[in-house]
């Protein structure tokens, strides 16, 4: 196995949280030289932990989706900023469907402020941080437990999934297609995901800007089905373009008004 310096594993740390890095920034970062740097991520893109494009270094690409615990640790400063925003749209006394993924767990932690909801879940990670609160009641989805990722899946969580009805369903999906397709790892996944979006009353997707164009192999609905999208960054043209009709709010973290998202008008333009 390739052994790091120290130096070389906090530069995949901070590329990994980031989603880019330049340069010039890392060598700033770590006090070092860029010529310095530029050996360290030489070595650590010829053993695949990094890759090099124009002005810096990110994340290899994956053809499928990466292990829990890496996903957490990816654009996390993304996430945790869409999640804060998120959290200041959903008033006490609220009902949650939250499904599988990273980003929905954070929007758990940035709602710890709120009181008396109602969570009902397939992510084990989501019920463990909502059952914390005894104000707050959790129902989860029964099933196996797929190994590292923590939540279940299956017919059985469709099910229950139909059986509420929520004023809030939040997911995330693990990439958009440029059509404006979203898109997931399984049809379990997108299974999930759309009872969820079928059994709510606002939908809301969360995703970091890193999602856009990601590859996935298994198409689910559409951007235009969603009602509020929360990202770290506007949507660029040719996705926004996917939107059609004024059923999509695009609020990015940065801009929103702190308006109730179920009270929040449709429009079809971004925000």
């Amino acid at each position: 196995m390739k052994q790091y310096s120290d130096r070389q594993l906090q530069i995949i740390k901070t590329v990994t949280e980031s989603g880019f890095s330049a340069i010039e920034a890392l060598s700033e970062h770590f006090s070092v030289s860029t010529q310095t740097i530029r050996r360290d991520v030489n070595a650590l893109c010829e053993h695949g932990e990094l890759r090099r494009v124009w002005g810096g270094v990110e994340p290899p690409p994956v053809s499928g989706n990466l292990l829990y615990a890496k996903r957490r640790i990816l654009n996390v400063r993304a996430k945790r900023q869409i999640a804060a925003e998120v959290a200041r749209h959903i008033p006490d006394g609220s009902s949650i469907a939250l499904s599988i993924g990273t980003t929905p767990e954070m929007v758990i932690e940035a709602l710890q402020e709120r009181a008396n909801l109602k969570i009902f879940t397939n992510n084990l990670n989501v019920a463990m941080q909502a059952s914390a609160r005894h104000d707050w009641s959790v129902t989860i989805a029964g099933g196996q437990v797929r190994a590292g990722d923590r939540d279940i899946l299956g017919s059985e969580v469709e099910a229950f999934f139909d059986r509420f009805e929520v004023d809030f369903g939040i997911f995330g999906v693990a990439g958009v297609s440029p059509d404006g397709g979203l898109l997931d790892f399984s049809e379990a996944e997108v299974g999930a995901r759309r009872a969820i979006l079928k059994n709510c009353r606002t939908s809301v997707l969360v995703m970091d800007h890193s999602k856009l164009g990601r590859a996935a192999h298994m198409r689910g609905g559409n951007l235009s089905e969603v009602d509020c999208l929360f990202c770290d960054k506007p949507l660029p043209d040719h996705f926004a373009a996917s939107l059609g009709s004024a059923r999509v709010i695009i609020a990015p973290a940065f801009e929103s008004d702190g308006a109730d998202l179920g009270n929040t008008p449709r429009e079809g333009t971004s925000q």
